[in-house]
């Protein structure tokens, strides 16, 4: 049963990032990105305990899958590609004239709904 649980959980809570991340990349508005921002917040939440989870029923499974030489060269790269982008994430801060009164905004804004 548990299980059962997992997997209807981590399907919609997938939909739910899926299509609040497209509508938030296609519609490139800050307002619309605070506007989605609780939806994909509380599903992001939802979607992580999900896939521990997921992981914790599936353990012996993904570790076999990772034996295949190609597999694991494939997760090694998307291990890669994640860090990379953090990196330029991080090391990309916004000036903080622009950041400060825009967190203040942001916060305004997710206080009125």
């Amino acid at each position: 049963m548990f299980r059962k649980f997992i997997a209807l959980a981590l399907f919609v809570s997938f939909i739910a990032m899926s299509t609040s991340g497209l509508m938030m990349f296609v519609i490139e508005r800050p307002s619309f990105t605070i506007q989605m921002h609780p939806v994909h917040k509380l599903f992001g939440l939802l979607m992580i305990f999900a896939v521990v989870g997921h992981l914790s029923l599936n353990y012996r499974s993904i570790l076999g899958y990772l034996k295949t030489r190609s597999v694991a060269i494939f997760a090694g790269v998307l291990v890669a590609l994640l860090t990379a982008l953090y990196g330029v994430a991080i090391n990309n801060e916004v000036p903080e004239a622009i950041a400060i009164p825009m967190d203040k905004l942001a916060a305004e804004a997710e206080r009125d709904e």
